[in-house]
């Protein structure tokens, strides 16, 4: 039966030696309390590192150390403290996590950091790869594993892999100055599903993958040569129930079971009953925005010195990372800050802070949830913010205000919840006036359109719909009309080809024989092609035609030393072996002259852009511009030409990033069905990357093999890859002749 198997850089509980004794329990993180219930319910083992290096595990104790992993369904990923220092400490949080979070003033670039954070990925991918057998879905969390879903692709290519960033993917301009983005961007792209908590992160990432990798953006596709990979965004929900029955719970309790924090807080609220807490969680950590919190709860207390006495910060910030240096600078600032500021308001009965530098057990974040009415949580840069939807859905009365910065990825499906710019002081100063006074019925009406919304979209929810779409890949993979040419067809294939009388194989030259390149000068083919081509079309029984956009000069020039036929600008010139260029079609060229000055000005106005002309055509090329742009002028250009060569006989061709403006009379398919009349040919084989070659798969006879280059929506029947794989196919002719 198959498995899920979920891959984080921590397994969902933390492993402890007491006295040469393994204390197992369970995690804290937002992860690992997100899919604790969706990994227990289902069938699905766990991946990661158990929180004890390799030097901490007594060597008598390693084996046990599997074993308790293994009790709950979970395999331990052993990384030494070298290790945990250049892969964690150093590539993951001072190079991805500040940049991810737009900290480029915090964001190493450190050689050695990304030498020990690839091999740690490879060990992860290593691991899964022991367990993983054939119908398994992996499921690989977040940015410390960026490099994964690839390194399991290139060992497992059927396999069906996702991948859940759950930081922020930064834009364009921030994303480029990472040293090594284009082998971040490939690490991604290995898996099927990408995941993202908003669309704005999966805006960031499509515009990083098309500008810095040229691949071709469909709505929310990305068309690699071999697969099509799907992105989209799947904001994260909360265990709901869970902290919804917690705070039930909380309130039937009696005096006697109540916590020591509950009584103080229960103390305080007797003390001064019109007074408001104001509940601020967070780990120390400087996308979190404390300080700047801390510096607006001062703001407010200057403007507005009527709420001294009555309003209270209570301020939790749990330890994180204090062996990163921007880390232990965070802490002293708001250690000075809270310092400051409560020596600066207090009076003899009330502090304006309350500050605990700890982490608290679920039942103590219970009481802070419950007893505050105002929540005030205003990070600089965050990937979701659970806090604000634990805080909500302890609300069961459906009291309280959630104050929520717009940097947050929850603020896009928390719209009831007052937003606010972190730093903007003022705003947050009338955020929090608006929040003292906002009257109860306001309150439930907010809260209860917050509920229903979180209670819908549970964690539980959010992980089902991630693997709903994951599933949904693997059937995806089939659905494209052209089937892919496996062995067994490419056998059949040559066995028709080897048993057939007379053959003729029609080969495009671009994005077939060779790759796209920026300069289209550039593409000359290598001297094995030619040699591959030369000993195909050297049978009596054997023809080949390579048939291609190019002008003819170019294409005669590049083969002339090779004794193939050649048809030039998708049919208009054809060359027999060692005969001079024929025109095909009666074509004419004097319309060019008047729409040449409108593609002129598109060049003008797109940067890397250029028009070639050609004896019979004009092609506008925007594979060297930027990638939106261009799609935007393409669209653009290819409207405005549609319109002013209409009734002109003329019909604009869009290829390969690329506008081409020709006859109608001339394409590719009527150039290949000339070459047939009066022939017997009991072998037809044509092959072509592009639209332009669509008009030769439709018009060949339906019992031709047809084959597209990429994954593509095609007429084909066949598929393969890339032009590797071209090639590897046409020496499987070579080697049948």
């Amino acid at each position: 039966m198959s498995k899920t198997i979920i891959i984080s850089n921590r397994l969902p509980l933390q492993i402890s030696i007491e006295n040469n004794h393994l204390e197992v329990t369970p995690s804290v993180g937002g992860l690992a309390t997100g899919l604790k219930s969706f990994h227990k319910d289902g069938d699905s083992i766990w991946m990661g590192w158990p929180g004890l290096t390799e030097e901490e595990i007594p060597e008598d104790l390693k084996e046990e150390v599997q074993k308790k992993a293994r009790e709950e369904n979970c395999v331990a990923v052993h990384l030494t403290s070298d290790e945990i220092d250049g892969f964690y400490y150093g590539f993951s949080n001072r190079t991805i996590w500040p940049l991810f979070h737009y900290f480029m003033e915090y964001t190493e670039s450190d050689q050695n950091f990304w030498r020990v954070y690839k091999e740690v990925n490879q060990k992860y991918a290593d691991e899964i790869l022991k367990y993983y057998e054939e119908g398994d879905v992996i499921w690989v969390h977040d940015y410390q594993l960026l490099l994964v879903p690839n390194m399991i692709r290139e060992q497992a290519p059927e396999a069906v892999i996702g991948f859940f960033n759950h930081i922020p993917f930064p834009s364009y301009e921030v994303f480029r100055t990472l040293p090594w983005r284009d082998e971040v961007l490939k690490g991604m792209l290995g898996a099927d599903l990408i995941g993202f908590h908003t669309y704005d992160y999966e805006r960031h990432f499509f515009s990083a993958v098309s500008r810095i990798l040229r691949h071709q953006v469909d709505f929310n596709e990305v068309a690699l040569p071999d697969r099509i990979v799907k992105v989209d965004s799947f904001p994260m929900g909360i265990d709901y129930k869970k902290f919804e029955q917690a705070a039930l719970d909380h309130f039937e309790s009696t005096a006697e079971n109540q916590s020591e924090l509950q009584r103080r807080l229960d103390h305080h609220l007797e003390a001064t009953p019109e007074a408001k807490m104001i509940l601020s969680i967070d780990r120390l950590d400087y996308t979190k925005g404390i300080a700047h919190r801390i510096r607006a709860f001062e703001y407010f207390l200057d403007r507005n010195p009527e709420y001294i006495e009555k309003v209270r910060l209570v301020m939790l910030a749990v330890p994180s990372r204090s062996n990163v240096p921007q880390y232990r600078k965070l802490k002293r600032e708001v250690d000075e800050l809270v310092g400051r500021i409560n020596g600066k308001f207090s009076t003899v009965s009330w502090t304006p802070i309350w500050y605990f530098y700890r982490s608290m057990p679920f039942e103590n974040l219970i009481d802070l949830y419950t007893t505050c009415e105002i929540a005030l949580l205003t990070p600089i840069r965050d990937g979701m913010n659970l806090v604000a939807k634990e805080y909500i859905a302890t609300r069961t009365d459906r009291t309280g205000v959630l104050i929520l910065s717009e940097m947050a990825g929850a603020a896009h499906e928390m719209n009831e919840a007052l937003i606010i710019n972190p730093n903007n002081f003022e705003q947050v100063s009338e955020a929090l006036k608006t929040a003292f006074h906002m009257p109860k019925e306001e309150q439930v009406e907010r809260n209860k359109m917050l509920q229903k919304r979180l209670r819908r979209y549970s964690v539980e929810k959010w992980a089902q719909d991630f693997m709903n779409s994951l599933r949904a890949t693997r059937e995806n993979r089939d659905s494209f009309k052209a089937t892919r040419i496996t062995p067994e067809i490419s056998q059949e294939i040559m066995q028709q080809f080897k048993n057939a009388s007379k053959k003729i194989l029609f080969i495009d030259y671009d994005g077939t024989l060779v790759n796209f390149v920026d300069k289209p000068e550039d593409a000359k083919p290598d001297k094995e092609l030619k040699e591959l081509i030369k000993e195909l079309n050297s049978k009596e029984d054997t023809d080949v035609v390579l048939i291609s956009g190019r002008d003819k000069n170019t294409l005669g020039s590049w083969w002339k030393d090779v004794p193939v036929e050649l048809i030039s600008e998708h049919g208009v010139w054809m060359r027999q072996i060692d005969g001079e260029w024929e025109l095909s079609e009666n074509v004419k060229s004097e319309w060019m002259d008047a729409v040449r000055p409108v593609i002129e000005t598109f060049v003008d106005r797109t940067p890397g852009t250029f028009i070639e002309e050609k004896n019979y055509s004009l092609a506008w090329h925007y594979r060297k511009a930027d990638p939106q742009l261009g799609e935007i002028r393409a669209n653009e250009l290819s409207n405005v030409l549609k319109e002013l060569i209409s009734n002109r006989g003329l019909s604009v061709l869009e290829g390969n990033k690329v506008l081409e403006i020709k006859s109608s009379d001339v394409n590719k398919g009527k150039a290949c069905t000339k070459k047939l009349v009066g022939e017997n040919y009991d072998f037809i084989f044509a092959i072509g990357d592009d639209w332009t070659d669509e008009y030769m798969f439709s018009e060949l006879p339906e019992t031709a093999h047809t084959v597209k280059v990429g994954i593509k929506k095609t007429s084909a029947r066949y598929y393969v890859e890339g032009t590797p794989k071209v090639r590897s196919l046409l020496e499987k002719f070579r080697d049948n002749l």
